[in-house]
């Protein structure tokens, strides 16, 4: 799930020019806003996901095939977009500090501080299946490892991704189970729901119940995340989201790469019944960061015709205040699927899950170019950059940097 949480206002990487660049880069991550939300939805809309089971209110054949291409599309994918542009963003953090002649050490480490107490929050009052927390804990190893060569992150982010690979290849060969007990699984599954459908204690002792299970969640999603960090950073010691242009043969590369292994990974792991199977989740391990970096080369593409550049202007206010848009995101299924608000939690189906996705998507780029045309900052963000800096940064739009 995430992300770079906030670009340095000033960044200057050379041609073309630093709000072209900044415009792309927001246009990614509101794509990834939109992906990340397809996929979480359906823990807001049911209890039965966390359980590794389907609901079996909604198992028709077109409940099944939405569900289907969720998993072949966005899981596993869009948090490693996320990933990706925090690691490129933290390089333009690192060089903007150096201009200003900041110490940069002392306030990424209060960033991520920050950045881990809103996850904290996020996991009990709205959404267990948090990665706010792990970004900010996986952030001191990226602080770390900040002046190694583009070389030895790209090798550090391949074995990272193989090893865990590895490891579930393993296991799988071994014969482990993530569901050992279906019938268990889907008790358990409607307990949650029914818990989702009650009130605000309710749903907190839900989510605190579930918590000590996303650990698990984490030891696979937590390498990966780190390796996409790595990716991110050697693309931003290198520039390669600068000049779109110049990187042209490369992207295209990436494109012709990433579709046919990527895809071809996607439908083992979907088909494989996602992350609930070892095997189809290890085939999705290897090759979702290719498919998530076709993706991305696609968009970047993309980003530079006319009609990119319309689709951009629209998408990067979302992309500028993107951290508030990821809890906002979940604060309003919460209202819309718990019993906090209306309440349809386990009575929705998969095609009026994602109706509801577009819907709310499509409010948050509303909201955030009305915002961002007033703000120079989201307001989660502006907390955030408030407690980094030790000072009350300027809100308004108008006022001087």
């Amino acid at each position: 799930m995430k992300f770079s949480i906030e670009d340095p206002p000033v960044v200057n990487e050379g041609p073309p020019g630093p709000s072209s660049r900044i415009a792309a880069v927001d246009g990614l991550r509101a794509v990834a806003l939109l992906l990340i939300l397809i996929v979480n939805i359906a823990f807001f809309a049911s209890g039965y996901p966390f359980h590794l089971v389907p609901d079996p209110a909604h198992d028709s054949w077109g409940d099944q095939a939405i569900l289907w291409l969720v998993e072949l599309l966005f899981t596993m994918k869009a948090y490693l977009l996320f990933s990706f542009l925090f690691g490129y963003s933290f390089t333009l953090q690192l060089d903007s500090a150096a201009r200003r002649g900041v110490d940069f050490t002392p306030r990424f480490r209060r960033r991520l501080a920050g950045l881990f107490v809103l996850g904290i929050l996020h996991a009990v009052l709205l959404f267990q299946g948090d990665i706010l927390t792990t970004y900010a804990l996986l952030g001191l190893v990226l602080l770390a490892m900040r002046r190694v060569a583009v070389g030895t992150a790209l090798r550090a982010a391949v074995l990272l991704t193989a090893g865990i690979g590895f490891v579930l290849a393993l296991a799988a060969v071994g014969g482990t189970q993530l569901v050992t007990d279906p019938a268990t699984a889907l008790a358990a599954g409607q307990r949650s729901t029914e818990a989702l459908q009650g009130g605000v204690g309710s749903v907190i002792t839900e989510h605190v119940r579930q918590l000590p299970a996303m650990v698990g969640t984490l030891l696979v999603q937590g390498p990966l995340a780190l390796s996409a960090f790595l990716f991110g950073y050697a693309a931003g010691r290198r520039r390669l989201l600068t000049d779109v242009v110049g990187n042209r043969q490369l992207l295209r590369r990436v494109q012709q790469l990433g579709y046919p292994i990527g895809l071809a990974g996607a439908v083992i792991f979907a088909s494989g019944g996602g992350t609930a199977n070892l095997t189809g989740l290890t085939a999705g391990v290897l090759t979702a960061p290719l498919l998530a970096a076709a993706y991305a080369a696609t968009l970047l593409r993309f980003f530079q015709t006319n009609r990119g550049r319309r689709v951009v202007a629209v998408l990067a206010p979302a992309g500028r205040m993107s951290l508030s848009n990821y809890l906002g995101q979940s604060l309003l299924c919460v209202l819309v699927f718990t019993g906090v608000g209306l309440g349809l939690a386990g009575t929705v189906a998969p095609a009026v899950v994602l109706v509801i996705a577009v819907a709310i998507y499509g409010a948050q780029l509303a909201a955030s170019a009305a915002w961002m045309a007033r703000f120079r900052y989201g307001p989660m963000e502006w907390l955030l950059r408030a407690w980094t800096e030790q000072r009350w940064p300027q809100l308004r739009a108008a006022d001087p940097a």
